[in-house]
């Protein structure tokens, strides 16, 4: 693991944020009645998680695009299911945004709006050989999706 400013990374947070910004205005109907009960535990994971892979995969550069090779393949599938995440939010903003629309799956993934961002970012760290990466999206991924499952199954 190399110190330095990762590009790749940049563009994946990017990827993330934006769509969260967009939804910050466009909640799915009675999303306050859920947020409440969430997990305190899942809620503290999912922050750190936040935290830590927000930081380690923008300092370290062994993220960015270097030689081409089979290794590759991790970094495209990793960019492949980002770009699976901003389908997952160009049908929901297109949809009615109720909490269904919210928890909805994407070509047999549950969850996709927390599913494919924590696999991606899995992934991006394994194409980086980043163990810091690997554990922070582990952090993340038991918090995050916990909580989207936890709300999915309230909504049933």
């Amino acid at each position: 693991m190399h110190l330095g400013f990762s590009y790749v990374g940049l563009i994946f947070l990017l990827m993330l944020i934006i769509p969260n910004i967009i939804w910050s205005n466009n909640q799915p109907k009675d999303y306050e009645k859920y947020v409440v009960n969430e997990n305190k535990v899942l809620l503290a994971l999912e922050r750190t998680g936040e935290v830590l892979v927000s930081t380690v995969c923008l300092i370290f550069k062994d993220l960015n695009i270097g030689r081409v090779s089979l290794w590759s393949l991790w970094l495209l599938a990793a960019f492949l299911l980002m770009l699976l995440y901003e389908i997952y939010w160009i049908r929901y903003f297109n949809s009615e945004k109720t909490m269904k629309d919210m928890y909805s799956s994407i070509l047999g993934v549950p969850v996709a709006g927390a599913t494919l961002p924590v696999a991606a970012f899995f992934m991006l760290g394994i194409y980086g050989k980043n163990i810091l990466l690997v554990i922070s999206v582990i952090i993340l991924g038991i918090g995050h999706i916990g909580i989207h499952l936890n709300h999915k199954k309230e909504i049933k």
